[in-house]
């Protein structure tokens, strides 16, 4: 019996990690992210196809702890004073979203759907709230989080958070059957929860974590922080706020502690693992009966509400002065409804206020909504990518220059300084509006034009240039160029710069005069001066690098004469028998650094 228990409590959790395990390594190999492939693994599972899980509810519920975890993750990212200065982007830009976008679908319900002002407005209301587990798992992925047009991302969420509260206060008033929990009592009951949880993070957190810390036990720091985070989130959810608000707000809290680091650790496995949870939990929860049954509604409700959405998101982003492209980036993210949508929904269906036919209904709209959220962003990505403004760019035109340099990023910029320094007359061309720009400020003249164009190239005055460096980083476009060059100006030196050793190989057997990859110098010094640090003298130094240097170039020359795996005897892939050099080496922890005594190795 024991063993038929431990069974039924496993085997869910098999099945959960199978799905995981499959769709998600395909789906983000196919380009579509891992949340749509949670997404997908969850219906698959679910009541709607394999029918493995009946109750979708309660795991969206246990799930929900991914979302705190990520929340106080950010938190943690995220000082004080840092979040006051956001202020402005809280109650403004995010104020200007919710309340312009409610507008907007309450209006569309309305006369679009024939809907009562108050179902409209609550339905609405529901999809305005976007995805917090969608979008940070978005931003996450992208490295976009700490960026500028992210933390706009964040303040208009946090917003949506703090709006949790006096919706389920209009839910209440409109309800038929309100009860009045959410009135002017449970408002001062959640700001008083606020205060609470702000005063015990900034006078009692930090100490309690000293205290566990020296316990010695790294169990027990995990413990705590666990009891932090979920704690936090439990005394938001009593006072009517937001889980995800009250580990935020924890995670702010200990920004600034030295034991930040530590606790993140800590937390990162539950929050990936609870987070791919909730995303399995919503795909189960998608009812495929209630859009087989009414797809024309659902469909055009979907569509409605992410049009509209889309356009009130945009233009409040526009209005805050957003460029066309990052206005549209940050529609496509939040066009979505979210997981805060169920329980004002469920709310309003306990109220009375929604049936619960119309509760499934709008429920399976937002979760269509989340589901597409990746595919739209896709789409936005590949069709609206920014292009740099070519405003204020100078074509060449009959240029004259001793040299000619292709290419003006961090290795064209060094290498161009030597030839400057001694007065050589100097051509450069650059593929880069915004490299151009910024290289101008220093006073540099660089004229727009691709390498790889022969026009571009005869008139930035390759025809008449002694010596033309390649100082590109993209190995396929400094072929070209080669190409090109060795067959139109063969009487100029081509010097290039090799991405790597493979790169040189080609180089070399193309003919050009001076090839050189562009991490060699500085992996030479590096291991030099990592001899010096031993305490090595220079004559041993100097003799490990001269080596070294014959060892490479021997090694490339039978490379281009042979094949890539050529010369593999030239590598050190373990130590010399003899040492070349005289080092030095620890004896033990506590015992002097002595020298190692030749004579007997």
């Amino acid at each position: 019996m024991a063993a038929e228990g431990l069974a039924q409590t496993i085997g869910p959790v098999v099945v959960l990690m199978s799905a995981a395990v499959a769709a998600v390594p395909l789906f983000r190999r196919l380009g579509l992210g891992s949340v749509l492939g949670y997404f997908i693994a969850g219906m698959l599972v679910g009541p709607s196809f394999l029918g493995l899980f009946t109750n979708p509810g309660s795991i969206l519920h246990f799930a929900e702890l991914g979302v705190v975890m990520f929340l106080f993750v950010i938190g943690l990212e995220l000082r004080p004073q840092k979040l006051w200065a956001m202020r402005g982007q809280i109650f403004g830009l995010g104020l200007v979203q919710v309340g312009g976008c409610i507008g907007l679908l309450t209006a569309a319900a309305v006369y679009l759907f024939n809907l009562s002002p108050a179902v409209a407005f609550v339905a609405g209301a529901g999809f305005v709230m976007s995805s917090t587990a969608v979008i940070m798992s978005i931003l996450a992925e992208r490295g976009e989080i700490a960026s500028a047009n992210g933390q706009k991302s964040v303040a208009i969420l946090l917003f949506e958070d703090l709006m949790i509260v006096p919706l389920l206060a209009v839910v209440a008033f409109l309800s038929p059957a309100a009860q009045g929990e959410a009135g002017p009592e449970g408002i001062a009951i959640a700001l008083g929860a606020l205060a609470l949880l702000v005063v015990a993070g900034r006078y009692l957190l930090d100490p309690f974590f000293a205290l566990l810390a020296r316990s010695g036990a790294r169990e027990v720091l995990t413990a705590g922080t666990l009891l932090v985070v979920l704690g936090s989130a439990l005394l938001m959810e009593v006072s009517g706020l937001s889980m995800a608000m009250g580990a935020f707000i924890a995670g702010v809290m200990l920004s600034g502690s030295s034991y930040r680091h530590q606790i993140e650790s800590d937390i990162e496995p539950f929050r990936g693992l609870l987070m791919g949870l909730f995303f399995l939990a919503v795909g189960m929860s998608l009812d495929l009966g209630v859009v087989a049954a009414d797809w024309p509604l659902v469909l055009a409700l979907l569509a409605t509400f992410m049009a509209v959405k889309a356009v009130g998101v945009y233009a409040v982003a526009r209005m805050f002065g957003s460029s066309n492209v990052t206005a549209l980036h940050r529609t496509s993210v939040f066009v979505q409804g979210g997981e805060f949508a169920f329980v004002l929904y469920l709310a309003a269906t306990s109220g009375g206020l929604f049936t619960d036919h119309q509760n499934a209904i709008f429920s399976t709209v937002v979760i269509l909504s989340m589901a597409l959220t990746p595919l739209i962003l896709i789409a936005t990505d590949r069709f609206l990518r920014e292009k740099p403004s070519l405003a204020g760019m100078e074509a060449p035109r009959d240029l004259k220059g001793q040299v000619l340099i292709i290419g003006f990023g961090r290795f064209g910029q060094l290498t161009s300084q030597i030839l400057l320094a001694k007065g050589v007359d100097v051509s450069i061309i650059e593929n880069d509006p915004d490299m151009i720009r910024a290289a101008e400020r220093f006073g540099f003249k660089i004229f727009f034009g691709d390498g790889t164009r022969l026009d571009i190239l005869r008139h930035s005055g390759a025809e008449d240039a002694e010596v033309i460096m390649v100082c590109v980083d993209d190995p396929k476009a400094a072929n070209q160029i080669v190409e090109l060059v060795k067959h139109e100006f063969p009487m100029a030196r081509l010097l290039v710069r090799a991405f790597d050793r493979e790169h040189a190989i080609d180089l070399i057997r193309s003919g050009v005069d001076y090839q050189i990859r562009e991490t060699l110098e500085s992996a030479f010094l590096m291991g030099a001066e990592s001899l010096r640090a031993l305490g090595c003298d220079e004559d041993s130094v100097a003799e490990a690098v001269a080596d070294i240097r014959e060892r490479d170039a021997e090694r490339l020359t039978m490379q281009v004469q042979g094949d890539f795996m050529s010369g593999r005897d030239r590598l050190h892939t373990k130590p010399v028998p003899e040492p070349l050099t005289q080092t030095r080496r620890l004896s033990d922890k506590t015992g002097p650094i002595a020298p190692v005594d030749e004579t007997n190795s």
